[in-house]
């Protein structure tokens, strides 16, 4: 049997000069895939703009939609009705640390789903999508998921 190799790509460009030093040097920067293009910068604790994204962000936009993606894949397979899923995820990152890296990233996805399972069926399934979550399965930093669960008439 074949097993299939996803494969992904990803451009960052930056131009200028760091001749100046740590403080003077311009942090924002293109990142692109595909046709898609997103100017970024870097966290404003590091000088960076604070009207852009920042990798961080990124990191923690990527494994709130892969929670969601993998969730709603579940709930397609068993069968249930998923109506809205919003999630307020958050990451912090100490300075303290060394190497520097995010300390933990927690998801906390409000779900609304039709009438029909009970909230600890639906509350299993968001643990098996997060087991079959690609990005928190590739993250060396733990992923924990809060949800909450309601249910429309």
């Amino acid at each position: 049997m074949t097993s299939t190799v996803h494969q992904y790509a990803a451009t960052c460009t930056w131009s200028g000069s760091t001749a100046a030093g740590y403080r003077d040097y311009d942090r924002t920067h293109d990142t692109g895939a595909g046709p898609h293009t997103l100017t970024m910068s870097s966290d404003p604790a590091f000088l960076g703009d604070p009207a852009r994204l920042n990798p961080e962000q990124l990191v923690v936009m990527a494994a709130a939609s892969c929670q969601l993606l993998s969730f709603l894949a579940v709930a397609a397979r068993a069968r249930l009705d998923v109506r809205d899923y919003r999630d307020d995820a958050t990451a912090g990152m100490s300075e303290e640390n060394r190497p520097m890296r995010l300390d933990e990233i927690v998801l906390r996805p409000h779900i609304v789903m039709a009438s029909g399972p009970s909230e600890d069926r639906v509350r299993h399934l968001v643990e098996v999508a997060h087991k079959e979550c690609f990005i928190a399965n590739s993250l060396s930093t733990p992923v924990r998921v809060e949800p909450t669960v309601e249910f429309t008439a």
